[in-house]
Parts: structure tokens; sequence; C-alpha cells
């Protein structure tokens, strides 16, 4: 497996990747993060040492979205498509910022491509880094402990688990794009 052959380093830089710059946000954050608990409870991974290292490479990746977001925020909104970057994400994540306030760091962890754009999102509109990093560090924690830990105990619980973590990981990935889609459009309707 993949994940088993980047190892440490290579989990970290796709973590760091997929949180904190524009073009990682074909990543697959939620499916690996919960991948790496099933490995940890395999024995192909240290606990102790994969969680904070992922925890480590959330919170900084998100704080370089940040970064990237103060700096270049009124560039980023006015910037046309181009093959790695779409406006309408970098829109969508600040509508989503706009209307959860700090809290959208911590939700945004949990929802592809939303994930990569809340933190230049909430660094673009000017969110004090004292809270952003209240928010980045509260959610980075929450989302690497849920997710490992989620995969940790289905690996632990669920015998034949390669069938039905392959059904489990698209319901995850799956799942809270099209709650957010479903409310989109309800909310249109």
């Amino acid at each position: 497996m993949w994940i088993q052959a980047i190892g440490y380093a290579g989990l970290f830089v796709v973590v760091f990747v997929e949180t904190g710059l524009f073009f990682g946000f074909f990543l697959p954050g939620d499916t690996l993060l919960l991948t790496v608990g099933i490995l940890a409870q395999r024995g192909h991974f240290d606990l102790e040492v994969v969680v904070p290292l992922l925890i480590i490479a959330a919170i900084t990746g998100d704080a370089t979205g940040y970064a990237i977001g103060r700096r270049a925020g009124p560039l980023l909104f006015a910037r046309d498509d181009a093959r790695f970057f779409r406006r309408r994400h970098l829109e969508r994540a600040r509508e989503f910022f706009d209307r959860h306030g700090g809290k959208a760091i911590v939700l945004a962890r949990f929802l592809a491509i939303v994930r990569t754009f809340a933190p230049p999102a909430a660094g673009a509109a000017g969110m004090s880094y004292g809270w952003f990093t209240v928010w980045n560090i509260s959610g980075g924690v929450l989302w690497v402990v849920s997710m490992v830990g989620t995969g940790y105990l289905l690996g632990n619980t669920i015998p034949n688990l390669d069938l039905v973590l392959i059904a489990v990981v698209l319901v995850v990935s799956v799942a809270p794009v099209a709650w957010h889609w479903w409310r989109e459009r309800a909310r249109r309707a």
C-alpha cells in the first residue's frame, strides 16, 4: 500500500500540502487519516509518533494557508481560474468562514476542498492571527485524533475490513461534501 511506502515524512507532506497549499485540495485528507489509523492498529505505524506528527502537519499547513491569504488575499479574490486554482473554491470557503466565524476553521477540517481554502479566506478576511491560532490548533487536534482514532477502532473491531474499509472511506469522504451540496441546494430552493 502506498501509504506505508511514503512513511512518516510522506504522510506529513501530504497533510501539510492538503491543508496549506491551494493545489492540495485534491489530496485524500480524511481517507488518508482513516487508513493511517487502520494501519496503526495493524502495527504499520506507531500512534505515539504518527498522531503528533500529523497534528503538527495540519496546524502548520493551515497556518501557511492563513499567511498566504493574509498577504495575497485581495489578489487571490481578483484572480481568474487557473489549472490548479478555482476562484469558486476560495469564494465558497470565504462564505463558509463569514457564516460560521472562527468555528469555520474547525468545521472546515471535516469538509474536503473547504479544508484547503478556509485558512486563506480567514487570512484574507482579516481574522486576527491569535484567534485563528486557537481555532487552528483545536481543529487540527480534533481532526487528526478523530479520524486516526476512528480508523484505529474500525481496524480493531471489524473483521474482513478490506471490503468494509472501501465502503466506509467512500461514505466518510463523500458525506460532508454531499451534506454541504444538499444544504446549499435546499437553501437556494
